[in-house]
């Protein structure tokens, strides 16, 4: 049996033989990750393990799920977490409104064999899959990508039940038996830490914590990412981003805050900062009122002075 098909081994993509091969590949999708990333991801894949990513809002852990899928060519199956959310939201439900239709409608027909209309209703023609059904079911080249997206906003219940899908693939159904995936999904876990999540789903996979990218890589993210905007703009944003994430802000901007706000600057046409461009389009970059306040609070001219003399260099290299 070849390594790509043998149980849960070898979902790498074609060409990939090495970490340093899958740093390659992900710049292809201008995804500039690090060593240590890139390194996490390839045994993810090649050991068929799950990956819990790590990391503060916006640092680009979501975006690893939506590279490794386009990679692969696989689809992207995405879990949405959040506080109250059960197996109905997560695996599956029964189409309740086409039931009771398909009741009356037997009504209407005058059929008297109960026992077989309850029969149909439970039928896998009214079940209605979810994310984590869809990952199991999935017959293709390459197993989908499973993201299970900001699992720290789920309750202990939930964790418990991931831990139950994790360890061998499978969901059973009352009424239809159990569902086990000939291939296990690529299973990508995202947290923001708002809280701790247990040790034991951790165990369960490889772990990497994303940090906010150093002055050089955010600059060359940015290029990737906004090629219109000039050489100037791309490391004046970046400088005044890594600043503001050393100011005691409730949310410190991530990569995703940075791009969002250098996007908004193109559309205004900037070549680069200044004092009024800044304060005008700080909405984009800083998103809590509160930490607007802080950031203004001492003027933005001052902002902009800490960057200049804090050796970002943008000025010598905008120059």
């Amino acid at each position: 049996m070849s390594e790509r098909t043998n149980g849960r081994r070898g979902a790498l993509p074609p060409g990939v033989s090495h970490s340093s091969d899958l740093q390659k590949r992900f710049r292809e999708f201008n995804y500039l990750s690090e060593e240590g990333l890139s390194t996490a991801v390839f045994l993810a894949l090649k050991l068929g393990r799950p990956l819990f990513l790590e990391g503060d809002a916006g640092v680009g852990k979501t975006e690893v799920a939506k590279v490794i899928s386009g990679m692969l060519d696989t689809p992207l199956i995405r879990l949405q977490c959040y506080e109250g959310i059960d197996v109905y939201q997560a695996v599956y439900e029964w189409d309740y409104a086409r039931q009771l239709l398909h009741i009356r409608a037997a009504e209407a027909f005058g059929r008297e064999d109960g026992e077989k209309v309850e029969r149909d209703l439970y039928s896998r023609e009214y079940l209605i899959s979810r994310p984590l059904l869809q990952s199991l079911e999935y017959r293709g080249e390459y197993p989908p990508v499973l993201l299970i997206d900001e699992v720290d906003r789920a309750d202990d219940e939930f964790e418990a039940f991931l831990l139950e899908i994790l360890s061998d693939f499978s969901v059973t159904i009352p009424e239809l038996g159990t569902v086990k995936a000939e291939r296990p999904p690529i299973v990508i876990i995202t947290s923001n830490r708002t809280r701790e999540v247990h040790d034991a789903l951790k165990r369960r996979c490889l772990y990497f914590w994303i940090e906010h990218p150093e002055f050089e890589r955010e600059v060359e993210i940015v290029r990737a990412k906004v090629p219109g905007a000039s050489e100037e703009l791309s490391r004046q944003a970046a400088a005044v981003v890594q600043e503001l994430r050393s100011m005691d802000l409730y949310k410190p901007p991530g990569i995703a805050e940075t791009l969002d706000w250098t996007e908004a600057l193109v559309a205004l046409g900037a070549k680069r900062l200044d004092e009024r461009l800044v304060e005008a389009t700080l909405g984009s970059v800083v998103k809590y009122r509160e930490d607007q306040q802080r950031v203004k609070a001492p003027g933005i001219e001052k902002l902009l002075a800490r960057v200049d003399a804090g050796g970002w260099g943008f000025i010598e290299a905008g120059s």
